[in-house]
């Protein structure tokens, strides 16, 4: 069953300002924002081709990554109502990330923009949001632009 107040929500974030109106919606919809979590995926250093200088040198790691993304998570969310919310970097595929680290933190709600790509270029990049909403254990909450 569907809890109109949900504990736990999770909300994917990829900097765009839609994204950005998710996370606001999802602050609403919890009692306290500690129960928000706002994930950025990133791809993995593997997806990356061989002649890639960063890669190649080791100038890159998952560390720095993931440090600097937290940096930019909280510098894009310094007012003061997003101080409680959780923020978290990973690393794949996005849709099979979001869905994953929902189910493993209980999530009860994932919000997330649909940036209403249609026709070939939906095809061609695909909807993450449509993903989501086939791999995800719990309900999705599509927010349409």
């Amino acid at each position: 069953m569907v809890s109109l107040h949900p504990k736990r929500v999770l909300v994917p974030t990829d900097f765009s300002d839609q994204a950005s109106q998710a996370v606001d919606q999802g602050v609403d919809l919890v009692d306290d924002a500690e129960h928000l979590t706002v994930l950025h995926v990133a791809p993995a250093l593997s997806s990356f081709s061989e002649g890639d200088p960063l890669v190649g040198w080791n100038m890159v790691s998952d560390e720095d990554r993931t440090k600097h993304l937290l940096e930019m998570l909280q510098k894009k969310f310094a007012d003061p109502k997003y101080e409680k919310v959780q923020f978290r970097i990973a690393y794949g595929t996005p849709a099979e990330e979001i869905a994953r680290i929902a189910e493993a933190e209980g999530v009860e709600l994932i919000v997330l923009p649909s940036h209403g790509r249609t026709g070939l270029a939906r095809l061609m990049i695909g909807s993450v949001a449509e993903r989501v909403v086939r791999l995800a254990h719990c309900p999705v909450l599509v927010l349409r632009e």
